[in-house]
């Protein structure tokens, strides 16, 4: 999936500024699809505009710079719909703790079993937000729901494997005072 692809489908939902087409990609309910950059955002929003996809109109705040709102327009919201045609690009997961634990053999035990469980907390964590969009008063809609259900399966087996399998990380790591000894 690609940037304009994103921007067109948070655009479908309703109208955003640049700033806001980014934040759900980052920490929104975009975050799980695509994370877009701000370089590629505005190139994509502006090459839209000037194929009829989007349109924009400024609005001026108080004691701030005015800001640009985007709408999808019904060749914009056709275009999306034939997107989702194409053919899905490779998912792609990307972990600085997997890093981290590729590496475990050469870091001290007591670091890795804390690594370990500040993921636990942090996917317990992740876990608890995406049973309270479940749970929230806001309706979701099936297929949102859906894909907020298979998160939450993901993220369970994920848990469940670490938790059962971190002994075998922390049994590959350095004792405590070997991995001082080799830091210094």
């Amino acid at each position: 999936m690609n940037v304009r692809t994103v921007c067109l489908s948070i655009l479908y939902e309703g109208e955003a500024t640049g700033y806001e087409i980014r934040r759900m990609t980052v920490e929104g309910e975009c975050a799980y699809f695509v994370e877009a950059s701000f370089g590629s955002i505005y190139p994509a929003l502006a090459k839209m505009e000037a194929e009829g996809l989007v349109i924009s109109r400024v609005e001026p705040q108080d004691g701030k710079p005015a800001k640009k709102i985007y709408a999808i327009t019904e060749a914009g919201r056709r275009a999306f719909v034939a997107s989702l045609f194409e053919p899905l690009g490779e998912d792609v997961y990307r972990s600085p703790f997997l890093l981290f634990a590729r590496y475990a053999h050469l870091l001290p035990a007591s670091l890795v079993e804390t690594r370990l469980n500040e993921q636990l907390n942090k996917m317990g964590e992740d876990k608890k937000k995406l049973e309270d969009v479940l749970q929230s008063h806001q309706p979701l809609s099936a297929a949102d729901a859906w894909v907020v259900r298979y998160g939450l399966s993901v993220m369970e087996v994920a848990q469940q494997h670490m938790a059962s399998h971190m002994r075998e990380l922390i049994a590959m790591a350095r004792p405590d005072t070997e991995a001082a000894e080799a830091a210094e």
